[in-house]
């Protein structure tokens, strides 16, 4: 799937195009994919940065907290070196896991997100560690 040149001038992709945010490491921008809401996983297209259907949710893999990941980031070697056992990274965005006392129903939306921990994570063999983190100014 491919759109016009024209296309990406007005609309940034949510990878590439966004900022990591304020401060990094501690502070960063989440580009939210999906809520606890949603019974759809959706995925960012990697060429589009639109937000397409992965597949639907079962119960058991609903995400109990707003859920996207860090634009500008990459979870490749480095990070899959990290590892106990060295694997390759996962090729995407870091995905990170956004703690909010208020329900936050929309996804595809950047929220401002105070890092607090996170956990190494493999997928089918690659490193796809999860940042753990709190909406920013969420008391």
């Amino acid at each position: 799937m491919s759109f016009p040149s024209p296309f990406y001038r007005w609309r940034p992709h949510p990878w590439h195009g966004l900022g990591i945010g304020p401060n990094p490491p501690s502070e960063v921008h989440a580009y939210i994919e999906l809520t606890p809401f949603d019974l759809v996983k959706y995925e960012i297209d990697k060429e589009t940065g639109y937000i397409r259907v992965d597949r639907p949710q079962r119960t058991s893999s609903q995400p109990p907290s707003l859920y996207g990941f860090i634009p500008r980031t990459y979870c490749g070697d480095r990070v899959g070196n990290l590892m106990q056992a060295p694997k390759g990274g996962d090729g995407d965005p870091l995905d990170i896991c956004v703690l909010s006392e208020r329900p936050i129903s929309r996804g595809e939306i950047i929220v401002g997100a105070r890092v607090v921990g996170g956990l190494p994570m493999l997928d089918g063999g690659e490193a796809d560690d999860k940042i753990i983190a709190v909406l920013l100014n969420d008391t």
